[in-house]
């Protein structure tokens, strides 16, 4: 309202109560008087001319390259607990699982001496001396073989006749390594310790031993194949060298003359019957209360 003269307190209350409600008497919130016209605003409260349209929540459709993987903060779940070795847990691989399970059998059960012979390898100075005979045959690889086959071709064309060298090389495969003992053209036969199946090589010890030709049980398969360019080889077969390598080769032949061919003890010897821990203690327990009960029945005696 516009006013030509300064409206009193009194004028000011009156006009004060008009516009506002009356507060109920039970609140708790005091309205203050104003004290001039500048302090009252009388406004109507605006009407929105938008009315408030509910939005539906529409489903978001589950991303298939990116499904979504909520956490779970309970016990075991997400959250790794600290200094704990969590290996025990962990469901490893198939092949993993066997080959643990595999160890532990050949531990546990009493295992033949033809299979235990495999689990005493020659040691690693022997190896070294033995593979660095071996690598210098190693056999040539097949881009090297179609170069030369190319080469005698060409010269066979030009009508260069040449005379070809033997070269000597290592002989790998089973069956052809089987033919080379049998027919006793091995100088040193070299056997994979870790080949699986053991049944494919188990025999060839004591084929080597009845042929009196040389052998040797090394680690492992893999690095047998590399000399071969392949990625395992179960056996190795050396039937010349050059005459620079001759003593070396006398040298390991009479090593795996006294090691593995002349030695009773690999063909005599059992392996495995190795018990667990808990096992173990449980029949030192026995053990020993046994010790204890035969004491005291000795005690016993000596003094009746």
């Amino acid at each position: 309202p516009k006013f030509n003269f300064e409206p009193t307190a009194s004028q000011l209350s009156l006009i004060f109560e008009r516009n506002y409600p009356r507060l109920h008497p039970t609140s708790h919130i005091n309205l203050k008087v104003p004290s001039s016209l500048h302090e009252i605003s009388i406004m109507a409260p605006k009407k929105s001319k938008k009315l408030a349209v509910e939005k539906k929540k529409t489903p978001k459709k589950a991303d298939p390259l990116f499904p979504s993987r909520p956490k779970n903060f309970g016990i075991g779940g997400d959250i790794r607990p600290r200094n704990t070795d969590l290996s025990r847990f962990v469901k490893w691989p198939k092949y993993i699982r066997l080959q643990r399970q595999r160890t532990i059998l050949y531990q546990r059960l009493k295992v033949p001496p033809t299979v235990n012979q495999f689990t005493k390898p020659i040691s690693k100075n022997e190896a070294v001396t033995l593979f660095s005979l071996l690598t210098k045959y190693r056999p040539e690889t097949v881009a090297a073989k179609k170069q030369r086959i190319k080469e005698m071709a060409a010269a066979t064309a030009s009508g260069d006749k040449k005379d070809v060298k033997v070269v000597n090389q290592v002989k790998y495969g089973l069956k052809h390594v089987t033919n080379m003992i049998t027919e006793k053209k091995a100088e040193l036969v070299v056997i994979a310790c870790d080949t699986n199946p053991i049944e494919l090589v188990m025999w060839m010890p004591a084929l080597c031993r009845k042929m009196d030709v040389p052998f040797m049980i090394v680690k492992n398969k893999a690095r047998l194949g590399t000399i071969v360019h392949k990625k395992t080889a179960s056996c190795l077969a050396i039937t010349a060298v050059n005459k620079e390598d001759k003593g070396q080769l006398s040298l390991l032949k009479n090593l795996a003359q006294e090691k593995f061919n002349d030695n009773a003890e690999l063909t005599r010897k059992w392996g495995g019957g190795i018990m667990g821990l808990k096992t173990q203690a449980k029949l030192d327990k026995r053990a020993k209360a046994l010790a204890i009960e035969e004491a005291k029945k000795a005690a016993t005696s000596g003094l009746a």
